[in-house]
């Protein structure tokens, strides 16, 4: 119940009841918060209540707020109730989320809203449509209207901006490597799919590198290179470079032959005229 009531109606007193019972008394669990919040990353958070509500020091940001959402949607029961429009307690009585893009935003999955004098009407959600997710953070707004409308505003401009893209591909052919004694080139080919999520507007750019030459024997599967996939400066998959299939070394008489065939086709271009 008090799980529900932090989560669904946002009730401040069972966030407080929760903290008492986890940790004993509520300075015991802000001590527990802010541990957390270390772990998580979260540079620019510090707590001084479990509930939200106004307190001197008690701060956050937008990218903070982000991160422990992803990190809370992990957990079952939160992400069970933080997607919840609606929720029946113990007793029978029906409770409503405070979070209106519950059930009305498609791909909507879960968010935590709030609501303060001094920090306004603020709220972080997340979406995922078509293996696209995208968290968002509002913070600030004037009314709980104006709210709404800039997170899902924000969520559509995220959802659209990407795409899943197959940025390493093992049905490739990434390079084509010379074995020498007549044979034809080695490829190399990727051993797995990696798939990234792209901007839609922004190409990506990769670079291969591979030997020119390769001594045999080789075995399918040997590594001979790698790729690395770049969006701007930033790395987003890295991959090394197999051959596509065993090579053997030729034996004594097939290289003599191809030696004296090689041969001959010189002789033969210096007397043609």
């Amino acid at each position: 119940d008090l799980v529900i009531g932090a989560l669904v109606p946002s009730a401040n007193d069972a966030a407080t009841a929760l903290a008492i019972a986890a940790a004993g008394t509520v300075p015991r669990f802000v001590k527990l918060m802010n541990r957390k919040a270390a772990e998580l990353g979260l540079r620019h958070t510090t707590y001084r209540n479990p509930h939200g509500l106004d307190q001197t020091g008690h701060v956050s940001t937008a990218r903070d707020s982000a991160i422990l959402l992803r990190a809370a949607l992990r957990e079952p029961a939160i992400r069970r109730y933080a997607s919840a429009a609606t929720a029946r307690l113990s007793d029978g009585r029906l409770v409503e989320s405070t979070d209106n893009l519950v059930g009305t935003f498609r791909g909507f999955v879960g968010g935590k809203t709030g609501h303060t004098s001094l920090a306004g009407w603020s709220q972080v959600g997340f979406a995922k449509v078509g293996g696209v997710g995208v968290t968002v953070t509002v913070l600030g707004s004037r009314t709980e209207a104006q709210r709404d409308r800039d997170l899902s505003s924000l969520l559509r401009f995220g959802l659209t901006s990407y795409r899943p893209s197959r940025v390493v591909d093992p049905s490739r052919t990434y390079a084509s490597v010379e074995v020498g004694w007549g044979k034809p080139p080695l490829r190399l080919v990727a051993p797995r799919s990696i798939v990234r999520l792209a901007h839609v507007g922004r190409p990506l750019s990769e670079r291969v590198v591979a030997p020119a030459v390769v001594r045999l024997p080789v075995r399918a599967g040997q590594p001979l290179g790698t790729v690395v996939v770049r969006d701007g400066a930033r790395i987003v998959a890295r991959s090394v470079l197999v051959a596509a299939e065993t090579r053997r070394e030729p034996t004594r008489l097939q290289k003599a032959t191809w030696l004296a065939r090689r041969t001959g086709d010189h002789l033969v271009g210096l007397v043609t005229p």
